[in-house]
């Protein structure tokens, strides 16, 4: 547990060190602001105070900036030659992953604590149902998780990080779109539920409509545990 912690520490420091991680924080919250407040659909047309066209603009939002965020994971590590000297010190794949994915998801959920002045405003415009609030919020952090490990997972498998940042991409809009839209076309009949029960988006709505239901954080650590076994796995592949 030490070890991960200094891994973490180590990628918090190199990407706080940087402007673009705090240039990132300020597009997320200007965009978040602008959809919420002044585009066509807020929350002085739909005239009710809820935080869900807040939620749908923070999980596209972070949809589209999670592969920029994990793209060098892995890949850059790789392009310096520096997770060769980091697997020869006494640090395990796992540990080295567990910093990565950590490191990664505190920076997300320090996008989202951005997001708090507008969950306080709009509790001060009306009624909101704070329950849905928490496990909307709680959803959002296991849709980052999920993403921050495909990310991870693309890195893994990528030279370069552009490389990582399409195919991350890639599987996201998948599991964001496109197997929710297969699972609408096919309608009906067990390859619909199976598409329905893939779609990331089917999970966050039951969550985001406060309604706690354990199939949806299995669907999420499962969805976590399986790109981070096979980022692990072409780690270790490439290594021996």
């Amino acid at each position: 547990m030490g070890t991960i912690k200094i891994l973490i520490k180590k990628e918090l420091s190199i990407h706080f060190n940087s402007w673009s991680i705090y240039i990132g924080y300020i597009v997320f919250f200007c965009i978040c602001g602008f959809y919420t407040w002044f585009s066509g659909n807020n929350l002085f047309y739909i005239g009710q105070a809820t935080m869900m066209p807040v939620f749908i603009i923070i999980n596209w939002t972070q949809f589209f900036f999670i592969p920029a965020l994990t793209m060098r994971a892995i890949a850059e590590e790789k392009r310096n030659g520096t997770i060769e000297l980091m697997l020869t010190k006494p640090i395990k794949t796992s540990e080295l992953l567990s910093g990565k994915f950590l490191s990664n998801l505190i920076i997300t959920m320090i996008a989202l604590l951005l997001t708090i002045p507008y969950y306080i405003t709009i509790s001060m415009l009306g009624v909101v149902d704070h329950g849905a609030v928490f496990l909307g919020y709680l959803g959002l952090i296991c849709m980052n998780a999920c993403y921050i490990s495909i990310g991870i997972f693309s890195s893994a498998l990528s030279r370069t990080a552009i490389t990582a940042f399409f195919i991350s991409f890639g599987i996201g809009l998948c599991f964001q779109l496109l197997f929710g839209m297969l699972s609408e076309q096919i309608g009906n009949g067990f390859m619909a539920t199976f598409f329905s029960y893939l779609s990331m988006e089917e999970h966050f709505d039951t969550l985001s409509r406060g309604i706690f239901d354990s199939r949806d954080m299995i669907y999420f650590c499962s969805i976590s545990a399986i790109f981070l076994t096979l980022a692990k796995f072409f780690i270790c592949k490439s290594r021996f």
